[in-house]
């Protein structure tokens, strides 16, 4: 059966790196097709002709991922095409009443954690992300990491992920700045783009450090960030499923994150990473005072988070549940 991956966005998003990892994963098990923009040419393309002549006359998997991709299955079905269509809702918080409705329809629906399965109010099948395990790995030395990075210091912590205050950087450095002047082997970091008013918000948050907080900017490869940094906050107020925490915990940072919708799922709170709630600057603060005292536990928890993510969070395990999916869809 032709698995066929649209993708209808004017820009690059986390949704659209999920596509791109998904479809490469799948076209090692089975016949799968992107068709949209915004996606790499080495990626396995579909024209709007070809797939128009094949879904006459053969079965065809229609993954979507968004509503204006979901509309474009059920037209093409209206159309007599054979399409099967499975929606991913990657939504971060309640859906729409016209998205519930859209989801109603498909064959399948997929969530990425409990909380998104309620909100979406019909039956689904929770699939978490994966991700590349052998690009994202633990470096033979994290000092030798950081230091490769060209930050001042000997150990990084940070967030990685755009700089605006709903992704709680703010939180971050307020819980952060009291810290630094008894720990000046540790530096502050914050990679992702801010653009307009929040550079100026960031720069804001940099003053609050007396100047040590590291404004790195956007970089395409996030992976040296990742295993230079030894702590990684995720002090976000609202994801969907985030990857950048598996994405962590694959590199072997010790994550410290706010506890919401599939955080808790993820991490084992004093295990595989620490939780605190969302905008509780004191909670993090002592999280951070404690890890940032005592090396050898951020290194402890971050082997355990490396373990749970090989076990977990491969890209392989994501493919072969989405084709059960996929199966069930095509059989119902």
């Amino acid at each position: 059966m032709l698995i066929v991956h649209p993708h209808f966005h004017p820009r690059r998003t986390g949704v659209t790196a999920h596509v791109e990892l998904v479809a490469k994963a799948q076209a090692a098990l089975g016949e799968v097709r992107v068709i949209g923009d915004q996606l790499p040419p080495e990626l396995p393309r579909l024209t709007w002709g070809e797939l128009w002549r094949r879904s006459g006359r053969e079965p065809v998997l229609w993954h979507a991922h968004r509503n204006n991709e979901v509309l474009w299955g059920y037209l093409l079905k209206l159309l007599g095409r054979k399409l099967t269509v499975v929606a991913t809702s990657h939504s971060p918080r309640p859906v729409g009443r016209f998205t519930k409705l859209l989801l109603r329809f498909a064959k399948q629906v997929v969530t990425l954690n409990k909380l998104a399965a309620a909100w979406v109010e019909t039956p689904s099948t929770i699939v978490q992300h994966g991700l590349e395990l052998q690009r994202f790995s633990p470096p033979a030395d994290r000092r030798e990491a950081f230091a490769a990075l060209g930050l001042p210091g000997a150990r990084g912590i940070g967030v990685v992920g755009r700089v605006r205050p709903n992704k709680g950087q703010g939180d971050f450095v307020e819980a952060v700045a009291p810290l630094l002047d008894s720990a000046p082997e540790w530096t502050p970091v914050l990679v992702g783009l801010a653009k307009g008013a929040d550079a100026a918000w960031a720069e804001g948050l940099r003053a609050k450090t007396k100047g040590r907080l590291v404004l790195a900017g956007e970089h395409q490869n996030v992976v040296p960030w990742y295993q230079g940094f030894s702590i990684l906050v995720h002090p976000s107020y609202a994801e969907a499923f985030s990857m950048v925490l598996i994405e962590a915990m694959a590199t072997g940072c010790c994550v410290v994150a706010t506890r919401i919708a599939a955080v808790p799922e993820v991490i084992e709170d004093g295990k595989t990473g620490f939780l605190f709630e969302p905008g509780d600057v004191e909670g993090l603060r002592r999280i951070l005072e404690r890890l940032m005292k005592d090396p050898a536990l951020v290194e402890q928890v971050g082997r355990a988070a490396r373990e749970v993510a090989v076990q977990r969070f491969g890209v392989e395990v994501e493919a072969k549940k989405l084709l059960a999916v996929y199966a069930t869809a095509a059989g119902a």
